[in-house]
């Protein structure tokens, strides 16, 4: 059975529900958790309006701020189950690409994540971080939908 689990999150609703099934899982079999999150590098062209209106250190900051508010809310939720807990984030151009670099670096032996459900021409534009680690991953991945 799975005994270190991947637990990716972008701090939305979607993104905890599944933290939370993640940590449940990982209480019933025995496994510990590793919670990440990947921020997407500032891009002077970028698809984030955020991106659009700020300096890079503006975003910079309000990155880190996004990324602890994420983190500690796994090593919070963690904690109350009584499930072993790492957590670690990282920039990246590719978020999936940090998904799976973190899953590999920290010998994750599963990837379990949300979907945040596109469909339609949206869905077919942008994709979806969850789908490209489906697409890309050697590791077994777990959608929460």
């Amino acid at each position: 059975m799975f005994r270190h689990i991947l637990l990716p999150t972008d701090g939305s609703e979607r993104s905890l529900q599944a933290i939370e099934n993640g940590i449940k899982l990982a209480g019933e079999i025995g496994a510990r958790i590793t919670g990440y999150h990947a921020t997407q590098d500032f891009a002077a062209i970028a698809h984030r309006a955020e991106m659009l209106e700020v300096t890079r250190e503006h975003y910079a900051a309000q990155a880190r701020l996004r990324t602890t508010k994420a983190l500690d809310e796994v090593r919070h939720r963690a904690k109350l189950a009584g499930v072993e807990c790492h957590v670690e984030s990282s920039a990246n151009e590719h978020p999936y690409r940090g998904i799976i670099d973190a899953a590999e670096r920290n010998g994750c032996d599963l990837i379990l994540m949300a979907s945040h459900g596109r469909k339609g021409i949206q869905g077919l534009l942008l994709g979806s971080e969850t789908q490209k680690v489906l697409t890309h991953s050697k590791i077994p991945v777990l959608v929460y939908r």
